[in-house]
Formats: structure tokens, sequence, C-alpha cells
């Protein structure tokens, strides 16, 4: 596989700033941009299958940008577990664009995100004034719509924060495999592929999932009351996006369910649809059929609502 490069950008918060780093693939000087994020406890390199497979399939010049959201992978931790937030992530993210197009300005802006990552993108996509002077073209929501559901958010708060401490990747593997069954079926290298950067050594020769321990504090803080206020706003947001939307489902899904599907296909950027067998909360975009409906979908110069599915949720 080939290696792509790091970089970071310097981000406020309110007790001063902090580094988030970033992984790019493809061309650095590409005016189309390609913006992937990932899960609450997850980190860039995620993306790895997705971005290279992109870059090869694209018409023309592109950059794929997977960042590590603040708390995970190669980026600092907040000094604060309640900076922990849906807020602070969007407000990086745009610090983040504005670094780039500083760097390189791009007229093309699109962007993946997987569950967490998916709910930052509809904030940004949402505001298009966070962004200027480019907004969202294409928007790929994976597994994530503004209702996430009660089950889901008590199920998160059973594993999230606990790193654990592992003797060797393999076991390690078997760890994460035990609370990620909804991601489908994966043969045991491409598991191990994307354990392997979700891991950290410690002094004492073991390893540990490298986020933040305190990212939990923030979960456990949720509320039924509070998703009802969450819920809302997002939805405020949802029904100001102008971006072609793409919704992938898991069709075993806890988190995003057939009712909210359906009702981001009826309002709103009207969704396209799109269910994957098998799988649960949250597809990987790690497999050909995945990876090729985003493609054809970020990757075609003309869109039709006929090359997606309508949605079949009861």
């Amino acid at each position: 596989m080939k290696q792509p490069s790091y970089a970071h950008v310097e981000c406020p918060d309110p007790q001063g700033h902090h580094r988030m780093a970033y992984v790019c693939w493809g061309d650095p000087l590409a005016s189309h941009v390609v913006v992937c994020v990932h899960g609450l406890t997850r980190q860039g390199r995620d993306f790895d299958t997705l971005a290279q497979a992109l870059v090869v399939q694209s018409p023309h010049p592109l950059q794929v940008i997977c960042p590590d959201v603040v708390g995970r992978g190669q980026s600092d931790w907040l000094t604060r577990a309640e900076g922990y937030q849906i807020p602070q992530y969007a407000s990086d993210m745009a610090f983040l664009l504005a670094h780039l197009q500083q760097q390189v300005p791009f007229q093309t802006l699109d962007w993946v995100g997987t569950s967490m990552g998916g709910l930052i993108g509809m904030v940004v996509a949402g505001q298009s004034e966070l962004i200027k002077p480019c907004r969202v073209r294409r928007l790929v929501l994976n597994d994530v719509g503004p209702v996430v559901s009660w089950p889901s958010i008590e199920r998160m708060k059973t594993y999230v924060g606990k790193t654990g401490h592992f003797e060797s990747l393999e076991q390690a593997a078997d760890a994460m495999w035990a609370v990620s069954q909804g991601f489908g079926p994966h043969t045991r290298e491409v598991w191990l592929a994307l354990s392997a950067p979700m891991l950290k050594r410690q002094a004492d020769g073991s390893l540990t999932l490298n986020y933040d321990p305190s990212i939990g504090e923030s979960i456990r803080a949720v509320t039924q009351e509070s998703t009802v206020v969450a819920e809302k706003i997002l939805w405020h947001l949802y029904d100001q996006i102008t971006a072609s939307t793409l919704l992938l489902r898991g069709e075993q899904s806890d988190l995003l369910t057939p009712d909210t599907a359906k009702a981001m296909h009826l309002r709103g950027p009207r969704a396209q649809v799109v269910e994957f067998a098998g799988v649960g909360h949250a597809p990987t975009l790690t497999s050909a059929d995945q990876i090729q409906v985003v493609a054809d979908f970020l990757l075609c110069d003309s869109l039709k609502s006929e090359q997606f599915s309508e949605p079949k949720l009861a």
C-alpha cells in the first residue's frame, strides 16, 4: 500500500489552541478536494482504501484529505473533556479548509462523513458561511442522520473511553471486533489493516487505543432530553444543505433507523439512499461495492437520480 503524507493545522479552542493532524492522498495541487471524516473513536486512516480508489478512478487531479479529529490518532488531545463536541469539531474543519485554501486554492469540495464525521459534515454543509468561498458540492453521509437512536447511544456508553491494554495487534483487533461487528463481514487481513492505525505503543511495550479516554465523558453525559434538542438543531441544518447528498445505510444499523432515512430522502437536500445488506453501523467503505457507490457519486460530472436506488425502507 502506498503511504500518504501527514500534515497538521493549528486550531483554536477555549483554552488556547491544538494541533489537528490530517492525511493527504493524491495531487496536492488539485482543484478538487474530498474531505473524509471518521467516526467517534476512529481516525483518518480508516479511509486509506477509499482514498486510494478515488484518486485512481478520478478522471481529473484529485486530493483526498482525511483528518484525525482532535483527541484521536495523531492529533492533540484537548485539556478539557467538555470540548469534545460537534461545534468544536466543525470549527476545526473550517480552519482546516481555510488552511488548504491558503496553500492551493481549490474550486470543488466534497465531503464523506462516517457517523460522527457525517454529523460534522451536516454542520459544515448546512452553514455555508463557515467555509467561504467554497461550499460543499456533494455530501456522503455514512450511516448517520439528524436523529441518533437512543439504543445506539446507550451501546456507545458501554465501551467509549475504554482504551484497553493489549499485548499484540491481533489481541487488540479481536477486542475491537467485539464492539464493531456492525461494520459487517471483513477478511482478517482487512480488519488487521483497519486496526493497526488505531493503536499506539505505551512505555511498558503494550498497546492501547490511540484516542483520549475523556471522549467517553461527553458520551456518558448525553441524556434523552439533550438528544431531543440536538435533533432539532441538526434537522434545521440538514434542511439548509444545498449539496447533492447521498445517504448510505447499513441494513442492520441501530443508529440510523429506516424512518430517519426515509425522512432524509423526503426533505432538505432529498438524499439518495443506498442500503448495504449484511451490515449494521457503520459500513467501513473498504469493500469494492461500497467504494464504487461512493466513487460513482463523487466522480461523475453529472448526477441522475436513477443512478442510485430509491429507499426501500419500512
